[in-house]
């Protein structure tokens, strides 16, 4: 009781913030007299102009636009992405990772990065890399309004829209929204794909630059329809098929779902969805100062002392469903008993977190030099199936100690967080990282720690209860989670440390990485159903490199190769090499064409996969079955003309086939056991930006 009362306290809160929040803003903005006029874009313009806007005179650079943004929670400034070599940079995937055979739908990365972060999770990380999250919200400062529209279609009516606006409504309000909707049939039944993506925020600053404040809304739908993968992957080599949206699938065989790009309904599969609503509110105290050019005066203020609060309201939901399932296939593919004529096994989550900080500057012309203390009051509410509810509640403080040198040549980050009361108490994550930037010939030097001590994700944890059935049809009403898993009871903390270096030199176009990592207490699934945890300690070397290479005026070589290897006994195969090639023509013809087009060239080495369990949406190990892909193949030809940018890209062209003297694409490759993945397919899009 008493913390669904905190909960009502905390909610009515950021109520009433959102409420006053204009008014105080408005209240900052009017202390301090502005000496100079903006236009509606918050462009100054010379004084003592009067009359319509049209008429104004405005700045001379008033057809050009300057437009930066950084990401949430850093101090670099990034600026607009107007290359055009890459297609694979038009996609959300990247390359290193392997989805289940359609563009949005779950993938797994091919090179080890296992979650690093204390505290709650539910688990299921398999949808993470087409999310719209806090971390890579982006905040844009610019001096016009700027949107862009990208639309691409793919083969099989897939469809993808990507819309972004942002613009100042005035020198200390800017306003960014973002949307992302992806509609892929897939090549194979029951493989569609639909996701949605909504991010709004807003920024505030008042113009004695004390008061600052960040709202922001995201909304994630992920939908992903599975198949189970092939009943038998030897159809795909018997020509008379012809459409392999007729082969036999292990799950949905019998839906009337068809490859239609206007469907985005999934009958069996999984839907992944969040909603974040986060406010952050500071104040600032420091020394004003002043400075007049051209007869305009600009506020100045150096802050030394800032006190912050940010409250977030976040819901987290998972499941599996069936609306239409047919018993003999779960029995005979994963000797599961249909208890009833509907599946669904879900979990929802709520999540309430206040943070109260406060920033000290030791100097007041550094703004990327600040120490931060922090303490965190977190409310987590679980609602498992139907029948089962949960309460957590954790408390935590962190510091954090970012100095970048005012010539940019020195870089250093420390933070930490502990969790000293809760449910997850004695979980933490500290981490250090230096970077030097000995200039152009030289390049610079990036070095890092990472060690976190955390309770392993939800999702494998067996409950309280010590007893569990061997009918996994029934393991739901015994373990917490309303996923059919059978957890380990007695679940150590995982230990993982990083130690990572990079060293980048421009002159040459090279980029040297390297990551090794010590992992105890490794948790994960051993099949289907079943959880596991592997006490023993064992260690992963990366290393990675990157290298652009002219070959001529006009050809390009980019090369993108990482090696990996394990020491020590630990249930996780891993491909030894991953290698990218590019050999591009590009190059800038006639008054505003911009060209690139090449063949792009990805090898996997031969590895054992982990296999996909629709019913947990989790990747799990298996030992078996080996595969050995051929590189997969893309032609590419990219260009621009100025605002104007178009993608195309014919990928898979490694699937030609002819064998029996006919001529195909049928030799697929496989991302997992009995999951092959597209033959040969063709994506076009195209991205126009406009400058109001």
């Amino acid at each position: 009781m008493q913390i669904n009362i905190k909960k009502r306290f905390y909610i009515f809160s950021l109520l009433c913030t959102l409420v006053v929040t204009t008014g105080v803003v408005k209240a900052q903005v009017t202390e301090q007299t502005q000496t100079y006029q903006t236009d509606n874009q918050g462009r100054p313009m010379a004084p003592n102009q009067s009359g319509n806007d049209s008429l104004k005179m405005r700045d001379k650079y008033e057809d050009s636009i300057t437009i930066s943004y950084r990401y949430f929670d850093s101090t670099l400034d990034h600026h607009m992405d107007s290359s055009i070599n890459d297609f694979k940079s038009r996609l959300q995937l990247p390359y290193s990772y392997n989805d289940l055979g359609n563009i949005g739908s779950p993938a797994q990365s091919l090179l080890f990065s296992p979650y690093m972060q204390p505290g709650w999770d539910e688990g299921i990380h398999s949808m993470d890399y087409a999310r719209f999250t806090l971390k890579n919200t982006r905040y844009f400062t610019s001096t016009r309004p700027y949107s862009e529209l990208g639309y691409m279609l793919g083969g099989r009516g897939e469809q993808y829209i990507d819309l972004l606006h942002t613009q100042n409504r005035n020198r200390n309000v800017n306003f960014t929204f973002e949307y992302r909707l992806l509609n892929a049939p897939g090549a194979f039944k029951n493989q569609n794909n639909a996701n949605s993506n909504l991010r709004a925020n807003i920024s505030v600053q008042s113009t004695n630059k004390r008061y600052s404040s960040n709202l922001i809304f995201i909304r994630n739908n992920l939908k992903a329809a599975t198949n189970g993968g092939l009943v038998d992957p030897d159809q795909l080599s018997d020509l008379s098929l012809g459409n392999p949206f007729e082969a036999g699938v292990k799950l949905g065989n019998s839906n009337t779902t068809t490859s239609n790009p206007f469907n985005s309904s999934v009958i069996t599969g999984n839907t992944f969805s969040d909603i974040t609503l986060y406010l952050r509110q500071s104040y600032d105290f420091g020394q004003k100062d002043s400075v007049v050019q051209d007869t305009v005066t600009y506020y100045m203020f150096y802050p030394r002392l800032r006190f912050e609060h940010a409250i977030s309201y976040t819901t987290h939901g998972y499941n599996y469903h069936d609306y239409n399932p047919t018993s003999d296939d779960y029995l005979n593919y994963y000797n599961f008993i249909v208890p009833t004529d509907t599946i669904l096994f879900e979990d929802k989550w709520r999540d309430l977190t206040n943070q109260f900080a406060i920033y000290t500057y030791p100097d007041k012309k550094n703004k990327n030099q600040f120490l931060k203390l922090h303490a965190d009051l977190q409310l987590l509410n679980g609602r498992l199936g139907e029948d089962y509810k949960i309460d957590y509640s954790n408390v935590y403080v962190g510091a954090e100690y970012r100095n970048r040198s005012k010539n940019n040549k020195w870089d250093i980050q420390l933070s930490g967080n502990f969790y000293v009361a809760g449910n997850y108490a004695g979980d933490y994550n500290a981490q250090a990282s230096l970077r030097r930037d000995f200039g152009e010939k030289l390049g610079g030097l990036e070095l890092g720690f990472q060690n976190v001590n955390r309770t392993p994700s939800f999702i494998y944890n067996a409950g309280n209860e010590g007893k569990f059935t061997t009918d996994v049809s029934q393991v739901k009403y015994t373990a917490h989670s309303d996923f059919p898993v059978i957890g380990v009871s007695d679940l150590n903390k995982e230990n993982i440390s990083r130690a990572y270096a990079r060293y980048y030199l421009p002159s040459l176009g090279l980029s040297l990485t390297g990551n090794y990592y010590f992992v105890s207490n490794y948790t994960y699934f051993k099949d289907v159903f079943t959880a596991a945890q592997s006490s023993g300690l064992f260690n992963i070397l990366q290393v990675g490199a990157q290298k652009h290479t002219r070959l001529g005026k006009f050809f390009h070589w980019y090369v993108d190769a990482n090696v990996q290897q394990r020491a020590g006994e630990a249930p996780l195969n891993l491909p030894l090499l991953l290698l990218r090639n590019r050999i591009a023509f590009e190059g800038h013809f006639y008054n505003n064409l911009y060209l690139a087009t090449g063949i792009d060239v990805r090898y996997v080495s031969p590895y054992k996969p982990e296999a996909y369990s629709p019913f947990t949406g989790q990747f799990y190990y298996q030992d078996d079955q080996q595969i050995s892909n051929r590189p997969d193949i893309s032609f590419y030809i990219n260009f621009r003309i100025k605002r104007f940018r178009f993608f195309g890209e014919l990928s898979n062209l490694n699937t030609l086939d002819y064998s029996n003297k006919t001529f195909g694409f049928s030799h697929y490759n496989y991302v997992n056991p009995n999951m092959p993945g597209q033959a040969l397919w063709l994506r076009l899009g195209v991205w126009w930006y406009f400058i109001n």
